[in-house]
């Protein structure tokens, strides 16, 4: 279940725990900037090295939205789902993190987050598939509240919303780094015949367009949903898979990158007033009467 509350601040987790966690774990992660969730160095290292961001979701509604993607590595939970669906339980796998992708003439297709790996007793080589992992990006100011939350971690500490109040950004989270990772590396791995799979938190996936499903033996890519679950023993955050959707590659990719029109007769009266203001400002050419006469 998630934490039932009313927040009174964008933050839900900073250094791994809720604001208002103040055990001694929770106090030592925030002192000595450290990440619980398997980056790879012991502290963060979010935006930057010298003086992290340390917020790893943020409250919107009663959800904590994971906005940095290093938080979907908790007891790497994503990596295991991912193989179990690329090679099945019986297949030794093993998993590289950040793989440089290239198309046929050496151009770059961007890094893949992980590249998961499978091999024989001789450790060659039999199969590989993909795992991306999509955070969700933020617009407003989410260091202020941040920094005013380190200088005094109250459980009581509070942020006041309006202007530049931070909340998740779902359309650029699609727009920016999903539809074009499915285009470019998703087509690569697509043309190669190898699995694809998709770590992300249930919410975003619920803005996407509804995509066509298939069976998990038909599928392309595997979409692994996942969600932050309160847990009051410990007032920490779990992360739990709470669902998986199972799609073809292109029909998924048709749908992602196909915009839903509108209705037309709304864009023609936006065009008819934009142009009423147009000939408002500059009226066409027309003869005077004088210019009748004269001629």
């Amino acid at each position: 279940m998630h934490k039932k509350t009313i927040n009174k601040s964008p933050l839900a987790e900073v250094f791994g725990f809720p604001p208002d966690n103040n055990s001694t774990k929770a106090k030592r992660y925030r002192n000595q900037k450290l990440c619980p969730f398997n980056n790879k160095v012991p502290n963060c290292t979010k935006d930057k090295a010298n003086n992290p961001l340390g917020v790893c979701s943020i409250n919107h509604g009663d959800v904590s939205v994971i906005t940095c993607p290093t938080r979907f590595r908790e007891e790497w939970l994503i990596i295991e789902n991912a193989a179990k669906f690329a090679f099945g339980s019986k297949i030794k796998w093993t998993s590289i993190s950040e793989t440089k992708l290239v198309d046929k003439n050496g151009q770059s297709a961007g890094n893949l987050d992980f590249v998961l790996v499978a091999y024989n007793d001789s450790g060659e080589l039999i199969d590989f598939a993909s795992l991306e992992v999509q955070g969700v990006y933020i617009s407003g100011n989410l260091r202020n509240p941040f920094e005013a939350y380190l200088k005094n971690p109250s459980k009581h500490f509070e942020w006041p919303t309006g202007y530049n109040y931070p909340k998740p950004d779902y359309l650029s989270s699609s727009r920016k780094r999903l539809i074009p990772q499915m285009l470019f590396k998703g087509g690569i791995f697509q043309s190669w015949k190898k699995k694809q799979t998709v770590a992300l938190q249930k919410s975003f996936f619920e803005t996407l367009p509804s995509l066509p499903t298939c069976s998990k033996s038909k599928a392309d890519i595997a979409w692994f949903l996942y969600d932050l679950v309160y847990d009051k023993n410990t007032n920490q955050n779990i992360l739990q898979l709470v669902e998986t959707v199972y799609t073809e590659f292109e029909p998924a990719l048709l749908r992602v990158t196909t915009p839903e029109p509108g209705d037309i007769s709304n864009f023609i009266n936006v065009l008819q007033n934009k142009l009423d203001e147009h000939l408002d400002k500059n009226p066409p050419d027309a003869p005077s009467l004088t210019d009748i006469i004269s001629s």
